[in-house]
């Protein structure tokens, strides 16, 4: 996959996601427990990870392709 179209797909989760953030934030106080279980175990985890991933996702490719090439030629020698 491209890096453009993978941060388009990632840009988007990240918009869809915090959509019922918002709406949790702003919901009635009587309507809060129905949102908070999966506001708190689906919704606010996969924002928080698409995030880190737009931000910093080069650093972790960079270390998973330093630690493969790594241990490849440590294999070969």
């Amino acid at each position: 996959m491209k890096a453009a179209t993978q941060r388009t797909v990632f840009r988007w989760i990240h918009i869809i996601f915090s959509i019922p953030i918002v709406g949790y934030i702003y919901s009635p106080f009587e309507k809060l427990p129905d949102y908070a279980r999966p506001t708190r175990f689906v919704f606010l985890p996969v924002m928080v990870l698409t995030g880190l991933w737009m931000w910093k996702g080069h650093v972790v490719r960079r270390l998973f392709s330093k630690g493969s090439a790594q241990q490849d030629a440590a294999e070969n020698s």
